[in-house]
């Protein structure tokens, strides 16, 4: 039974190299909310893939990681070069409020709770390769990478790992990339709205952390303060700077670092 009022998933006759859609009617988005998906090719007995999230930035949807940053073929040759197992890529929309949701409850939805609960529940109980899964690790970029950090640091329980790319640090950061007011976003809760704040909030709870951001990019002193505000806390994490901006050819390159950590804390043979 499925835990959905409505539940439509793409026919496989017509998906093409691994990727479907799945769109479910969503109490905490008040609607109905979409999921982009891949999901490798594996023997049917197979029913434990891991499932690894990757957030969008503004403006994007659920399909821009597979469509814009080739999400889906990268995990494939990797899959298929053995750097890392088998896992399904899951794409979220944000919601789809105002040019960016960030992934915070605000404005009477849960953009969180879609998230964290609705994403892996709709997976589980519609891809029968995740049927029995186990293993979650959330990703992002820029927004998509703020949220992931702020919801895999406050659901610790929930996620074996967390990978962020060229990711806001603040909340207050939005107001350089959409054009609502940075008080629609606080919803009820206006203090924990900074990744550091949220670390500081979950010192005992945090999973293994990564996160990059390319020298050329407008979000580099953010990520740079970031890294040193976690050493002061010693919170444990692994920072890197690659050359590149806030832009797809940086991302598309750089998903392969989430893959491979999200692999290493995830994969049986590590």
């Amino acid at each position: 039974m499925s835990s959905f009022h409505t539940v439509e998933l793409s026919d496989s006759q017509y998906e093409n190299a691994g990727i479907r859609f799945l769109t479910i009617k969503s109490e905490n988005l008040l609607g109905r909310g979409d999921i982009c998906l891949y999901v490798p090719d594996v023997d049917r007995d197979v029913s434990d893939l891991p499932i690894y999230i990757l957030l969008h930035g503004v403006y994007g949807s659920a399909w821009i990681w597979a469509m814009k940053g080739g999400a889906g073929q990268t995990a494939c040759r990797m899959i298929e070069s053995k750097e890392i197992e088998p896992a399904i890529i899951a794409m979220p929309s944000d919601g789809l409020w105002g040019d960016g949701s960030a992934y915070r409850a605000h404005n009477s939805y849960h953009y969180d709770k879609w998230i964290v609960e609705d994403v892996i529940k709709a997976v589980r109980e519609n891809v029968p390769q995740a049927e029995n899964n186990k293993a979650v690790c959330i990703g992002g970029l820029s927004m998509g990478g703020y949220g992931a950090m702020i919801l895999g640091m406050q659901h610790g329980d929930k996620f074996a790992a967390i990978s962020a790319h060229s990711s806001l640090t603040e909340l207050s950061q939005m107001t350089m990339f959409v054009s609502d007011l940075i008080e629609a976003y606080e919803g009820t809760d206006s203090s924990l709205v900074d990744v550091i704040a949220v670390a500081q909030d979950n010192l005992e709870n945090i999973p293994p952390l990564r996160f990059d951001c390319g020298t050329s990019d407008t979000l580099i002193e953010a990520n740079r303060q970031l890294h040193v505000d976690l050493e002061r806390l010693n919170i444990k994490h692994t920072y890197s700077e690659y050359d590149g901006g806030h832009e797809w050819s940086y991302w598309q390159k750089h998903v392969e670092k989430s893959y491979l950590f999200f692999d290493k804390h995830c994969s049986p043979r590590n």
